[in-house]
């Protein structure tokens, strides 16, 4: 059999693996991506797709804000034909009690902090702005004007085929059976065809994929799979409308560019398995109900799809970015929902450390070995 070697392994087509292959390929590096299915299939290309600089921990709030600097020209640099859709309408977390509110107060003193214009709105504030919104009982809430949406699946795409015009090589549809491993290094992977690729570094960007995979040489990455749903609206006239997230129930909806609205909920009844792809009545019902309290004007739209997908979810909701105890194996994975919009920050740090650089950031507290020493990162605004 013929091996083949290039200099970096990428598994996993995600944002975080494009945009990583697309930074090593621009720098003149030899990178090889497999991906088992379509670029976008996994939880990039099922996100909600919010693009927000709302974090209440610095390290999230410095690559937020690199994602924000990068994202207005990024359809120009991957230069790819493909509309990113990118549009700031803003992201607002509106609070129904106290302690959210105190809590989203304290996240946008940080924020004010490092230079982000986040507000803080009264009710009669929201309402003077969107006055087709129902605020009953809503005492107030962050919204920053920056924030806004992309498409997820152009995003992916675009930075894959942007990374292949450099010369990387992507490899769809092309599932990685197991790693390889010899002398406590990292040696290459084999595919489900048998093919073996070897590189001196790997990283793994597979989302809750990621365990598995390191578990065949017997690396282990505290992450699982959390089952999401969304909800697809018929167009309407746009009217600009931002992402909302609701802190009584973890409800979200906005207005994509072409009229549509996305429907979204929190719900810790949805399975935490590896394959559930499915979709669940239950939401449908109550997100649709959820969301027509709050945007009432929306009533008799139809809906016109669903889908589902995975979150890779970490005990503190906070990726883990690092080295692992095998020599040239890295993870970029476990973003518990709000990965997507770090796909450009993500995809640099970790180009920067797969070629010896420092990282524009510091990642101590993305280090695996924090679930071992029991020090735990919680980051307060996620969903």
């Amino acid at each position: 059999m013929t091996v083949k070697t290039t200099d970096f392994i990428i598994v996993g087509g995600g944002v975080h693996g494009c945009a990583t292959a697309y930074e090593l390929a621009k720098a003149g590096y030899k990178v090889t991506l497999f991906e088992s299915r379509y670029l976008s299939s996994g939880g990039s290309g099922r996100s909600a797709a919010g693009l927000r600089q709302h974090f209440g921990t610095e390290v999230n709030l410095h690559m937020a804000k690199y994602n924000l600097k990068v994202f207005p020209t990024l359809e120009e640099e991957l230069d790819t034909g493909m509309d990113l859709e990118f549009r700031q309408w803003g992201y607002m977390w509106v609070a129904y009690t106290d302690s959210c509110l105190d809590q989203l107060k304290k996240n946008v003193a940080l924020q004010k902090s490092m230079d982000i214009p986040s507000v803080i709105f009264t009710p009669d504030e929201i309402h003077e702005r969107w006055p087709y919104l129902r605020l009953d009982g809503i005492i107030g809430a962050a919204f920053c004007g920056e924030d806004g949406h992309i498409n997820p699946q152009t995003l992916t795409m675009a930075y894959g085929e942007a990374a292949a015009r450099y010369g990387a090589v992507v490899k769809t549809y092309t599932p990685v059976q197991k790693l390889l491993a010899e002398n406590g290094k990292i040696k290459g992977v084999v595919t489900e065809s048998g093919e073996e690729w070897h590189a001196p570094r790997v990283l793994l960007a597979a989302g809750p994929h990621t365990r598995p995979l390191a578990a065949t040489v017997g690396v282990d990455i505290p992450v699982y799979p959390e089952r999401h749903n969304i909800l697809i609206s018929e167009p309407v006239e746009v009217f600009n409308c931002p992402m909302v997230l609701c802190l009584d129930d973890g409800a979200y909806f906005k207005q994509c560019p072409n009229g549509t609205f996305m429907f979204g909920r929190d719900d810790q009844d949805e399975p935490r398995d590896l394959g559930n792809e499915g979709n669940s009545v239950k939401f449908l019902a109550g997100v649709t109900a959820s969301v027509l309290k709050r945007i009432p004007a929306l009533s008799g739209v139809r809906v016109v799809r669903q889908w589902s997908g995975p979150y890779d979810v970490t005990e503190d909701h906070n990726a883990i970015i690092d080295w692992t105890p095998l020599e040239g194996l890295m993870v970029n994975c476990g973003w518990s929902g709000h990965g997507l919009q770090f796909g450009p920050s993500g995809g640099r740090v970790c180009k920067e450390m797969l070629v010896g650089e420092q990282a524009f950031v510091d990642l101590h507290r993305f280090r695996l070995a924090r679930f071992a020493e029991g020090d735990l990162f919680f980051e307060p605004a996620f969903i």
